[in-house]
Formats: structure tokens, C-alpha cells, sequence
């Protein structure tokens, strides 16, 4: 597992790929696993601080108590283009909640960007980094670079 400092490292091509992305519209779709073994699947916003990739829900929402339960998540940049063009970022890792003694200071990052602080309490998780991909489709071929493994473009093509 890596922090998203340690994917920034070991494949910045990958990570300034995946960032750009997921920066394209702010948010990102979170897949965990929900207490009834299926999937779910839902937006949720994210920010990088302190070299790690971080998310932050509404106290107690559904998609928040999936990742208190069972960790294992993924998240993929929104998709608007059926032909892929536009390009798609995948990580697949597990959520570990903040450390209380590092809330504040999350808090206080969070009110910089958008001059707004939760009222109550809120969940916010650490994304632990088991592996990452950017594919995109563009004139009948499949580009994928991929981490972990070799930092290498595979191109595809479809017939």
C-alpha cells in the first residue's frame, strides 16, 4: 500500500495523469462495499494534503459507515464521454480513518480551499494506495499505464 506521495514518486506520469482527472470536475465516484456484500457506488468530494489522498463525508452517511466496516474501496474519475476520450483514473485501495490528532489541522486545510468547517461532526479517511491506472480510447485503440508494475504505456488495438 502507498500514500498518494508515494505513487507521486514511484509514477509521477500516473499520479499527474490521475490528479488532472480527478481535478477535471472535483469529485470522484467511490465504489465500497456495502453490509449486504453488494457494491455501491457514489460521489463524493476529495482533496491531497500532507501527501496523502483524502476523503471527507456527512457524519454517519451510508457510504461512510461501508468504509468503517470493510476499508476496500475504489475510486474512478467521473465519466461523461461514452467513447472515453476524455480518459479514465482508477485507484483501488483501502480507507483508513483520520487520526483524531490530525483532524484540526485537516480542518483547517479544508476551510482554506472553501472557507467552510462542518457543524458536527464529520468522517474523514486516509486512501492507502494498493494500485492505480489511467486508460484512455482514442481512434480504435486502448492506452493503459498502470502501477504497480512496469511505468509503461500498453496500447491496444481494436479491429
Amino acid at each position: 500500500m502507498a500514500t498518494w506521495q508515494d505513487l507521486s514518486e514511484s509514477a509521477p506520469e500516473l499520479a499527474k495523469l490521475v490528479a488532472d482527472r480527478f481535478a477535471s470536475t472535483g469529485l470522484v465516484m467511490l465504489g465500497t462495499v456495502r453490509a449486504n456484500g453488494w457494491p455501491r457506488i457514489t460521489p463524493i468530494e476529495y482533496t491531497i494534503w500532507q501527501g496523502a489522498l483524502v476523503l471527507g463525508g456527512m457524519w454517519q452517511s451510508k457510504k461512510c459507515l461501508d468504509l468503517l466496516r470493510d476499508g476496500r474501496c475504489t475510486l474512478h474519475s467521473t465519466t461523461s464521454d461514452k467513447n472515453g476520450q476524455q480518459g479514465d483514473a482508477k485507484l483501488y485501495g483501502y480507507a483508513t480513518p483520520l487520526a483524531p490528532e490530525r483532524e484540526e489541522g485537516y480542518w483547517e486545510h479544508i476551510y482554506s480551499l472553501l472557507n467552510w468547517r462542518p457543524e458536527g461532526p464529520a468522517h474523514v479517511f486516509t486512501i492507502e494506495i494498493q494500485s492505480a491506472a489511467y486508460v484512455v480510447f482514442d481512434q480504435g485503440s486502448m492506452r493503459l499505464l498502470r502501477w504497480p508494475g512496469p511505468l509503461e504505456w500498453k496500447v491496444t488495438h481494436s479491429h
